[in-house]
């Protein structure tokens, strides 16, 4: 019996979307004679996996912008009779496009459907960002599924987005759902309440399935990308899909879900969704929630608690008041004046979920750093005990005037709002601390009568200074006493200037949805079986993918 034999064909600069090339290597698979095949665009990763295979010919020269074609096959003259049939396979393929009609550019589309709000991409990487950045040209909101496209790229483009109040979802975006239409791998769900950010799309596909299996639904699932939650990207499409899910009447529920997010942007993200006052589920993986519910905000430990969360919460809003948020005191900067090192940590660690920015002496991250103790900003929490403070003089549980001292300088600052912190009662502290405390409050609040203070009591009543006699002096003196650092954190947030929801021109979802498909025909199908209006765009590489040629025509302006 002959040896199978390993026939090639390279198609020099030849683009087809993937689902093409798949059905193409299934055709020739199917053939007489053929034991294997292999078609891929010639990048050294698809080399390596024809390698592995056995199906690289020897001596190859082929590019990643080259389409390369391998049968194998029971004798030469099978492997190149398959060859043949590569035309009329590539012909056969299915489509709901009619071909004929199909524009051969965005602009092309964009005459034939002028009322065309979307562009989904998934052309290869390396064109995406070029494409994306026409389809923002024309005010289109863009749905990017392509991947290998640079951070720079993603920022630029986002960036330009927000100014514009666009949206762009990805790169890497395989998941979305708008007005009830699905995009890209989306699943079938009914409407409802609860609006999605999700940068996973396999997250926001588990998570939907999930809902809808409780008999919940979806107003609108906005994906993200795998990049936005990054430290580079900064969370912009997260943000201004959250601050559109804030003022969408629709929505009653919002979830936000993310693979592990930056730390400082996780907590200028939760801090936006406190600001929407409407009640958010978050699961951020790998981060370390403080506490199962603050305020609006309720922390899942998987995507079925997250689901189970939502659908429970989107039940009970029709019976739950709206946070009157006009009835707080007036808002300001919090500023935290603690002995305790730990109480400290806790409180930053559960505020830093309410409000953002903060900074401290003692920071839970980089980016909190306080680069002059001594000197407040924005939002700031100190620990008065750390050695920085202590260096000749007592620890603060023993005396108090280092506290009063810097409480009277927060108090004279008007961009101040609240300030808090901890009395702690034992053997060895302060024999009554409320004595000279609660005078300072006092002295605060005359001058500043919006001023609010929150106080963390620490002891019982079989300490020395009495734990009730120290709460009912403090409380005289104006303070709110707290026994929880949860409760102390809670309180001053909402006492707090809050986040913006959104830095940006807040994003516009018209429906019904209109789209323009640019890249997988399985993507124009789906809209198309959905009842959404699209129109496909028959997309080839500029130049023919030829980069010598693509870099003189950009610089022509063509």
């Amino acid at each position: 019996m002959a040896s199978p034999s390993l026939v090639s064909e390279i198609r020099r600069g030849s683009y087809y979307d993937s689902v093409v090339l798949m059905q193409l290597q299934r055709g020739l698979v199917s053939l007489a004679g053929v034991a294997d095949a292999g078609v891929v665009m010639a990048t050294p990763a698809n080399l390596d996996l024809l390698r592995e295979s056995e199906l690289l010919p020897e001596a190859i020269r082929a590019g990643a912008e080259d389409l390369l074609i391998v049968v194998k096959a029971e004798d030469e003259a099978a492997a190149r009779q398959a060859l043949s049939q590569v035309d009329t396979l590539l012909q056969r393929r299915s489509s709901a496009v009619d071909q004929a009609f199909a524009p051969k550019s965005l602009s092309g589309a964009m005459k034939m459907a002028p009322d065309s709000d979307w562009v989904l991409i998934s052309v290869p990487g390396k064109y995406a960002a070029q494409v994306a950045r026409e389809s923002l040209a024309l005010g289109l909101h863009v749905f990017l599924y392509s991947d290998n496209v640079s951070i720079e790229d993603e920022v630029a483009l986002k960036s330009e987005a927000l100014a514009a109040g666009r949206l762009v979802m990805g790169p890497d975006c395989g998941t979305a759902i708008v007005h009830g239409v699905g995009l890209g791998f989306a699943n079938r769900v009914r409407r409802g309440a609860v609006g999605v950010v999700a940068a996973s799309g396999t997250g926001l596909q588990a998570f939907s399935s999930q809902l809808h299996a409780l008999g919940g639904g979806i107003s609108q699932a906005l994906g993200t990308g795998s990049h936005d939650m990054s430290g580079r990207v900064r969370g912009v499409t997260t943000l201004q899909a959250l601050a559109y899910l804030a003022a969408d009447e629709a929505t009653e529920v919002i979830v936000l879900i993310s693979k592990p997010p930056d730390p400082d942007l996780a907590a200028q993200v939760l801090s936006a969704a406190r600001g929407s006052g409407k009640p958010t589920v978050i699961y951020f993986l790998g981060y370390a929630a403080p506490g199962r519910i603050l305020g609006n905000l309720h922390f899942a430990a998987s995507l079925e608690e997250a689901s189970e969360l939502a659908h429970g919460l989107a039940q009970s809003t029709t019976d739950r008041p709206a946070p009157d948020r006009a009835a707080l005191r007036p808002s300001g900067q919090i500023r935290g004046l603690f002995s305790g090192g730990t109480l400290a940590a806790e409180f930053l660690q559960t505020l830093q979920a309410l409000v953002y920015p903060i900074y401290s002496n003692v920071p839970l991250h980089p980016t909190q750093l306080l680069e002059n103790p001594l000197h407040s900003r924005e939002h700031t929490i100190l620990d008065l005990g750390d050695d920085q403070f202590t260096v000749g003089r007592l620890h603060p549980m023993l005396d108090n005037d280092l506290r009063i001292r810097r409480m009277r300088q927060e108090a004279a600052d008007p961009s101040v709002g609240v300030i808090v912190l901890d009395v702690v009662l034992g053997m060895g502290s302060h024999p009554d601390p409320a004595s000279e405390l609660g005078p300072a409050m006092e002295a605060a609040i005359r001058l500043r009568p919006a001023l609010v203070f929150g106080v963390i009591l620490v002891g019982t009543d079989e300490d020395p200074q009495g734990r009730s006699v120290q709460e009912e002096r403090l409380r005289a003196a104006g303070a709110q006493v707290f026994t929880s650092v949860r409760k102390l954190a809670e309180f001053a947030a909402d006492h707090a200037d809050a986040s913006p929801v959104s830095t940006g021109v807040v994003p516009e979802l018209t429906a019904p949805l209109q789209a323009v498909n640019i890249g997988l025909v399985s993507f124009f199908e789906s809209l198309v079986a959905q009842g959404a209006q699209a129109i496909h765009v028959d997309w080839r590489p500029p130049a023919g993918g030829d980069q010598d040629l693509m870099e003189i025509l950009a610089r022509l302006g063509a």
